[in-house]
């Protein structure tokens, strides 16, 4: 039954996406958190390219219909698990060579 409830269109399936998009603009991530960390309380000025840089691209994760429909996949698949088994599993980091 893949038939998806309000929560999971709204919160959980986005959660993963979030994680996943974190995770594929790492390098986005830790530019941004360098910056802020060297810069203080002037980040908001100082590091407005590398923030606007990470917004970019985890939007473009956000916004893409196929990151959604493999996120919703994982989704899927952990909840077929869940219910196989009772075990909650948690999720396991994604490598990515992109």
């Amino acid at each position: 039954n893949s038939k998806l409830r309000h929560v999971e269109k709204d919160v959980l399936i986005p959660q993963i996406m979030r994680d996943r998009a974190k995770e594929l603009c790492s390098d986005k991530v830790k530019a941004f958190t360098k910056c802020c960390q060297e810069t203080g309380f002037l980040m908001v000025v100082k590091c407005r390219q590398e923030n606007t840089a990470l917004k970019d691209c985890l939007v473009g994760y956000y916004s893409d219909p196929s990151f959604y429909e493999e996120c919703k996949a994982e989704y899927l698949k952990q909840r077929e698990e869940y219910r196989a088994t009772g075990i909650k599993k948690k999720r396991q980091k994604v490598t990515s060579n992109v």
